[in-house]
């Protein structure tokens, strides 16, 4: 929930999450059950990509969850292996998501997407390898590719966009936007670090991400509480981050809203006021996840950071009987290698509230 979310503030509540030393175990609980000129063949995703393995049906699958909390909370880059067939994870709320998808970019559109001219190629090899390469592979029942491979046919939406990439990169962006959940940011080495060069996002949890384009790593984390004891360590990750690999991490928040677009209201900054102790609409507060991936792209070499978010309303926790195990975790922001967070997550405002109720 990687580190793209390192690219950003958000992305940034990424970068604390699980244990230190070992790769945490991702609790994943499911129910078991192209006018363009077609792609380029040349393009090294043909070689240096593992296959993709065909995946059930959108509606055949329920949405993972996740109970990623821990009783103490430590700052650490905590990454999983993965493979690429799990970098794009599709379940039953996918039509009802991008429609709401294509409505945020559509009210938000200069918040939610961006790119600089050193994205642009990124833009295209991320567009031209899910369209072409990954998305018909992996979801065969919901995605598709005309005979000559120059349209692309998304058969839930009944939606068609050309295989090859658009002149503009927000329009590539858009189409992405509306043809998966997953948010992404771009970033590229340089001598001082990676930059974000491109972003498409459409579900900020309490950061605006067009605040994020063209900064350098360090730069978009300054707020995060102790940063630096993993900022050198994330770097040299992502240097070394070879293609054709995923990792994954778990990133959770809590937050008072039951939007999936949320730029801001969830984080605490040094300049902003806030009311402690507040009484919070229960009904309304959600235990928010994001299902992180990082992987590098073969021919820009460029780092794609992606996430999709998980919304879980309390209630469903404490039915599991879980309501103590997140309250003893919410009280374990204030314990640990980053003591800060408690304030910069935000509980100094929700948490007395959300606590009690976990533990009735």
């Amino acid at each position: 929930m990687f580190y793209l979310y390192l690219v950003l503030a958000a992305i940034v509540t990424a970068v604390l999450t699980s244990c230190r030393s070992k790769l945490p175990v991702l609790t994943w609980r499911r129910t078991p059950t192209g006018s363009s000129a077609p792609p380029n063949p040349d393009s090294k995703h043909n070689e240096s990509t593992p296959p993709i393995t065909a995946g059930k049906d959108w509606k055949d699958m329920e949405p993972l969850k996740f109970r990623a909390f821990k009783p103490i909370y430590h700052i650490t880059m905590a990454l999983q292996s993965s493979t690429p067939s799990e970098l794009i994870v599709m379940d039953s709320n996918y039509l009802s998501r991008v429609i709401e998808r294509r409505e945020t970019m559509a009210n938000h559109n200069t918040t939610v997407m961006g790119a600089i001219p050193s994205g642009h190629a990124a833009v295209a090899e991320v567009y031209t390898y899910l369209l072409t390469t990954y998305l018909p592979a992996r979801y065969p029942t919901m995605f598709s590719l005309s005979t000559d491979k120059a349209t692309f046919h998304n058969l839930v939406t009944d939606r068609s966009f050309p295989t090859a990439p658009p002149p503009d990169p927000l329009e590539a962006l858009r189409i992405l936007g509306e043809t998966v959940e997953d948010d992404m940011f771009l970033l590229q080495q340089t001598d001082e670090g990676h930059v974000s060069v491109a972003f498409l996002c459409c579900h900020p949890a309490g950061f605006d991400p067009s605040k994020k384009l063209g900064k350098l790593l360090r730069d978009i984390h300054t707020p995060v509480p102790q940063y630096e004891k993993i900022g050198g360590s994330m770097e040299r990750f992502f240097g070394k981050l070879e293609t054709g690999r995923v990792v994954k991490r778990l990133n959770w928040s809590v937050t008072t809203q039951d939007k999936l677009y949320t730029p801001a209201g969830t984080h605490i900054y040094e300049e902003d006021e806030f009311k402690q102790d507040e009484e919070v609409d229960i009904d309304k507060v959600r235990f928010r996840v994001e299902l992180q991936s990082l992987m590098r792209l073969p021919d820009t070499k460029a780092i794609l950071f992606s996430f999709k978010t998980y919304l879980y309303p309390l209630k469903e926790i404490k039915d599991e009987g879980l309501g103590p195990q997140l309250a003893d975790a919410i009280d374990g922001l204030k314990t640990g290698n980053a003591p800060g967070m408690f304030k910069y997550k935000g509980a100094v405002r929700w948490g007395k509230s959300v606590c009690e109720y976990l533990r009735s």
